[in-house]
């Protein structure tokens, strides 16, 4: 698959706080990528820089091969939804959709219109006057119907209730399905998007800390439960993230168990388990482990 986003070695400094430390991937295109980090941990401010919205303070960030800051062909194939997304205030829901279908080559009239209708927004609102939901949903209509080759959703499901959020993921993966372009998702909701994520990208208090596919990351973290000189010999195998001890059994936390330890575990009697993406991003940034890039 072509490159179509690459990041190098960048960092951004606000002041004496680093938000981003030498931070380096590259986004494929036609993949959905799931940006995962607690709050704070920088995917906000990542997020802009990609966009050409905020300068690095140092490294290098190219999109289709060229510089997103101040390059308005660049900007016109990327669509960034924000959480904190600003209209004008005159602005009503059928404005803010009127000057997304202006700013975007690939919009989709039809599909907006049919989005409005599912997540049954009053298009002759205002948007100020409409609820966190509501305002949400206008983000996640413009960012699907803009059909941009590169779209970014940053914490799409804030003020959703559970029903809006699986529409929301319906729709995203139906119409990738039909229109695939390179989607990057921000969220805290890890399970909710497993599905979804082709690959994940960790951002842990400023640092890249995994960058690996999904259904790779799914089987790299285990955890193992035994007797503790049992749970001890197959641990020396792998890189413990976690341990905890109740009674005869330990459990601990493992990245990186070979076939070999497996199958000495069930000689031993340690059961393994795998850990869902979730569990398995938590045990990560917990322990601030460094993973591979």
């Amino acid at each position: 698959m072509s490159t179509v986003v690459e990041v190098d070695g960048v960092v951004r400094r606000f002041g004496r706080m680093t938000a981003l430390d030498e931070v380096s991937f590259s986004l494929r295109a036609n993949t959905i990528y799931g940006l995962l980090g607690r709050n704070g941990a920088g995917k906000s401010t990542l997020m802009q820089i990609m966009n050409g919205h905020l300068l690095a303070t140092s490294g290098r960030v190219a999109v289709l091969g060229e510089s997103p800051w101040e390059r308005a062909a660049v900007r016109a194939r990327m669509c960034l939804v924000r959480e904190n997304q600003l209209y004008p205030d005159q602005f009503r829901v059928h404005h803010a959709l009127r000057a997304a279908s202006f700013l975007f080559p690939g919009w989709d009239e039809a599909y907006a219109q049919s989005l409005v209708d599912d997540f049954q927004l009053p298009r002759s609102r205002q948007v100020k006057k409409l609820s966190r939901g509501m305002l949400t949903a206008v983000g996640i209509v413009i960012g699907l119907a803009s059909r941009a080759p590169l779209t970014f959703f940053d914490e799409p499901y804030v003020g959703l209730d559970a029903v809006a959020r699986q529409l929301f993921y319906d729709r995203l993966l139906a119409d990738y399905a039909e229109h695939p372009r390179t989607i990057v998702l921000s969220t805290h909701l890890i399970d909710e998007v497993a599905n979804l994520v082709e690959h994940v990208l960790l951002l842990d208090r400023g640092r890249l800390i995994v960058d690996d596919d999904a259904d790779h990351l799914r089987g790299a973290v285990t955890a193992i439960t035994g007797p503790a000189a049992a749970v001890d010999r197959i641990a020396a195998s792998g890189t413990e993230l976690h341990r905890a001890t109740v009674g005869t059994l330990t459990r601990a936390t493992l990245r990186g168990l070979d076939d070999a330890a497996r199958g000495t575990a069930a000689e031993l009697g340690v059961t393994l388990e795998p850990l869902s993406l979730q569990q398995a991003i938590v045990s990560l940034t917990a322990n601030g482990m460094e993973g591979s890039r």
